[in-house]
């Protein structure tokens, strides 16, 4: 620490964390305004504002994301002031001294004047006003157009990366604190082109401002030499147009710098890495460029008439720079462990077939798996960066949580069988679902109010058979900023695993898992589940009154509740049906929660009375036998129903006797699957009821 207290940048860093640094740069820019300087200050001036201008390039050269000099803009404003104060400062001893010589304004004004001019003030106007002109037309009007492009993309695109945020927070792809680092960084990029928006209109003020200046410094500097100094036309114009190219000069290069800086910075995309490292291997990443400039080039070299040693001598650089380029491996070489000579590698195969059979080598199926084409393979090897195991075990975590007991791990692997980019869901060795996606591509998702749609190539997301679109990654925040919620191929085939594990938990659930479920109940509530089992029932069946639950989209979250229910009627009996409808009615709360919300009332769509009367017959009658035109017709009538509770964005329930639940849940289950079946006895007194439809009337 003493070490660094000597170290002048260690000071100055020090007095700027301090706040003293920037008042203090601030009324030193108003002194110059008001204060006439000294031509020795306004050299060391102006040199600063070079050397200034030369940082701030370099910095957005090496940054390695736009968003990590957030500074920028501010520094900008900063450089922009100081350049016209020192403007100023320069008019002011130009028109007050340029008739004594011209030194007058310090010997950097001086130099740089002398250096365009060369002897020849016309062709020194020429130029000058061509470095103008490049400043102003093409590079400050150029980033000022890009900053304000860039801030209205970014600020439209806002919307839709909230959602994708929210998106990946629900399917356990992320947790809070990354979800919340997220949204820090949305909020930071929008600040940030906002303000690089803004501050891009000072960098264009700035170049108009050169221009007046030069106009003002060379005529008023030309009637006030001959004027009030009896200086000739020809002795003014030289002396005066000598200053005023200096001075513009000395100005132009650090507005044409951060003018630069800008059109850099905006143009940018938001990638780990340098600049130049990322022009290197977009430029040159395909090793055919360099050889074909190097044919082409040497065709120039030979044609007659041509600058022959120019264009072959930049014909042999670059093909030096290919054959360099070609040497280099494009991974890295595996050593292989060579046999010593006189020994022979033992054949893997003649241990195969000497070692006897285990019950290891007997196939089992595994509870999940995951296929994937060869071409996923990426996403999946954690040693190329597989981006979909963190979001499987993410997924799991989830749906664990959600669900109230542990989901299996998923066993992945490749299958020939499947076409590359493919990838099927499988449960206890069955395929359940199976989709294909593309891999340098991201999926946009039509959440239903697209109003102008984006390019690409049309298909279904596979876990909710919504509209959407193939783009390519470039488009992401044009279709973010049309409404899209856009996801790439992990965050798709993650979101199609969960949406499948929730459907088909019941599954997943057996007496393994059912038992590890009373174990952890045992430890808080030993007495309670030691009288339920074996006691009052075997495991088996509390194992398919879980199933039955985790069928209709209940967690089993509380399992204290339903041990009890099950302890308390299980010694009436043992009917898995009954059992469950004790259960669902005594987690009533729960499940009208889970269904409705907060709300405080519950829109239901009830059964006309006759209907259900002839409905109750028919079950009770012959065990749930049902004419099939009345079936198909009841299932018809509670689609449309359906239908329109979704659109009024409202949930769809039917309200049901207990004694009709169960049965009109397995015949709707398939047919209706977002409706759900609920019983009187399971909405607590407390909630409200609201009718609105009423099935067969």
């Amino acid at each position: 620490m003493a070490q660094q207290s000597g170290n002048p940048l260690f000071a100055l860093r020090v007095g700027l964390v301090n706040g003293a640094g920037l008042p203090l740069l601030l009324l030193a820019m108003l002194a110059m305004v008001v204060l006439p300087l000294p031509a020795i200050l306004l050299d060391g001036l102006f040199t600063f504002n070079i050397c200034l201008s030369l940082i701030v390039i370099l910095a957005v050269v090496y940054v390695l994301r736009p968003l990590d000099l957030a500074a920028f803009p501010t520094v900008l404003l900063l450089a922009t002031l100081l350049r016209l104060a020192l403007n100023v400062a320069s008019t002011r001893v130009v028109l007050l001294q340029g008739h004594t010589g011209t030194d007058a304004a310090g010997k950097v004004i001086e130099a740089f004047g002398e250096f365009v001019v060369g002897g020849n003030y016309a062709v020194g106007l020429v130029v000058f006003a061509i470095l103008v002109i490049i400043n102003f037309v093409v590079v400050t009007k150029g980033a000022g157009r890009v900053s304000e492009v860039s801030a209205r993309f970014t600020l439209d695109a806002l919307p839709g990366k909230q959602m994708a945020i929210d998106a990946d927070l629900n399917a356990g792809i992320i947790d809070q604190e990354e979800a919340a680092a997220r949204r820090n960084e949305i909020r930071t990029e929008a600040d940030f082109y906002g303000s690089m928006d803004g501050a891009s209109k000072f960098v264009r003020g700035d170049a108009i401002a050169g221009l007046l200046i030069l106009f003002i410094n060379l005529l008023g500097g030309m009637l006030i030499g001959t004027m009030q100094h009896d200086l000739s036309m020809a002795d003014a114009a030289q002396t005066y147009a000598l200053l005023t190219i200096g001075d513009g000069l000395v100005a132009q290069i650090p507005s044409l710098l951060l003018a630069t800086a800008v059109a850099i910075i905006v143009t940018r995309m938001s990638r780990a890495e340098d600049m130049g490292t990322q022009m290197m291997n977009q430029l040159l990443g395909d090793r055919r460029v360099l050889w074909v400039a190097t044919g082409l080039l040497t065709v120039l070299g030979l044609v007659p008439g041509m600058p022959n040693f120019a264009f072959l001598l930049m014909a042999s650089i670059c093909g030096a720079g290919a054959w360099w380029t070609s040497r280099q491996p494009d991974e890295p070489t595996v050593e292989t462990a060579v046999p010593a000579e006189g020994t022979s590698e033992p054949d893997p195969l003649d241990a195969e077939l000497t070692r006897e059979l285990t019950w290891e080598d007997v196939g089992e199926a595994e509870p999940v798996s995951l296929d994937v084409g060869y071409r996923l393979i990426p996403l999946v090897d954690k040693n190329q960066g597989g981006e979909l195991m963190r979001r499987i075990k993410g997924v799991r975590r989830r749906v664990s949580e959600e669900l109230g007991f542990l989901v299996s791990p998923v066993r992945i692997r490749d299958d020939l069988e499947l076409s590359a980019t493919s990838y099927r869901i499988g449960l206890l060795g069955s395929a359940i679902a199976q989709a294909e996606v593309q891999l340098d591509k991201e999926l946009a998702i039509n959440p239903g109010h697209i109003d102008q749609p984006i390019e690409g190539i049309p298909t279904q997301d596979p876990a909710f058979g919504l509209d959407a679109v193939w783009i390519d990654p470039a488009q992401r925040e044009e279709a973010q900023g049309r409404g899209y919620t856009v996801v790439d191929v992990a965050t798709v085939i993650a979101t199609h695993l969960s949406k499948v594990l929730q459907d088909n938990a019941h599954e997943l659930l057996g007496h393994q898992e059912t038992q590890e479920l009373l174990d952890r109940l045992a430890r808080n509530a030993p007495k309670l589940v030691e009288e339920l089992v074996p006691k009052t029932l075997p495991l088996s069946a509390v194992v398919r009154v879980l199933q039955e639950l985790l069928r209709d989209q209940i967690p089993i979250t509380n399992m204290r509740s339903i041990c009890q229910v099950l302890a308390e009627h299980g010694r009436n009996t043992q009917d898995p049906d009954a059992l469950v409808a004790q259960v669902r009615q005594a987690l009533g709360r729960a499940i009208v929660q889970r269904v409705g919300g907060d709300q405080e009332e519950l829109p239901v769509i009830t059964l006309d009375p006759d209907l259900e009367q002839m409905l109750q017959r028919a079950v009770e009658g012959d065990g749930g036998g049902i004419e099939p035109t009345l079936a198909e017709k009841v299932q018809s009538e509670l689609a449309a129903a359906t239908q329109r509770q979704e659109i009024a964005g409202e949930p769809a329930v039917l309200l049901v006797s207990p004694g009709l639940r169960a049965w009109l849940a397995r015949l709707l289950r398939f047919a209706v699957p977002s409706l759900r079946v609920l019983a009187y006895s399971e909405v607590p007194d407390s909630k409200r009821i609201r009718l609105v439809a009423a099935v067969g009337a």
